[in-house]
């Protein structure tokens, strides 16, 4: 099984339209496009496609993340962070056009994001990171871009990846967890396919 990105290389930064917050003053919001992906070569017996983005890079700590003044170091503990979960694409959609399932920031999140007819799209970490923001706290479901702390040492990588299932539907709600989602997924999966890009808004890592 094969996935692709007409909109970045594999291994290599990710386009600014793409993330969800762009370099500024320090930062500033973004277009927050979802990329181009398509994926082929899926073994027989396929019946629903998973879509995951995952980054594994976010500070464990938030006491330094965006203060003026300090740094995120590179060797503090990190966790995953999700920004997209989609199950239940049917087997005759492998590819997602650039900008077709998100096209921009939505304060307070997307409730009902675009996606292939039959699918159905979990929440994103967006949801907890702006539980106290009064401006944009809401539940985010859907496809919100990269935006990692503009004074973290380290590059952030995205893993896209899509898993092929031998069930058509894994009975998830609307705003699933990605926990609730590996738990579904456990035994159903037959080919799995990964793109990475990588994301910073810290200068030193910007050339």
């Amino acid at each position: 099984m094969q996935l692709r990105s007409d909109s970045f290389e594999n291994g290599q930064p990710i386009p600014a339209e793409f993330a969800f917050g762009r370099p500024g003053d320090p930062m500033a919001l973004s277009d927050n496009r979802n990329p181009h992906l398509a994926w082929k070569d899926a073994p027989a017996g396929t019946r629903s496609f998973v879509l995951t983005v995952i980054d594994p890079d976010v500070p464990s700590r938030r006491d330094d993340v965006n203060q003026p003044g300090r740094s995120v170091p590179a060797d503090l503990r990190r966790v995953e962070f999700v920004h997209w979960l989609m199950a239940d694409i049917p087997p005759e959609y492998t590819e997602l056009a650039a900008g077709a399932c998100s096209d921009g920031v939505t304060a307070h999140g997307k409730h009902e994001p675009f996606g292939p007819p039959r699918s159905v799209q979990g929440m994103n970490d967006f949801t907890g990171f702006f539980a106290g923001d009064a401006d944009m706290v809401g539940e985010y479901l859907g496809y919100d871009g990269p935006c990692p702390p503009w004074n973290d040492e380290r590059v952030h990588h995205y893993h896209f990846r899509v898993s092929a299932l031998d069930v058509a539907t894994l009975g998830l709600a609307p705003g699933f967890t990605l926990t609730q989602l590996r738990e579904a997924m456990e035994g159903h999966v037959l080919a799995s396919a990964e793109w990475v890009g990588t994301y910073s808004l810290n200068p030193a890592h910007r050339g």
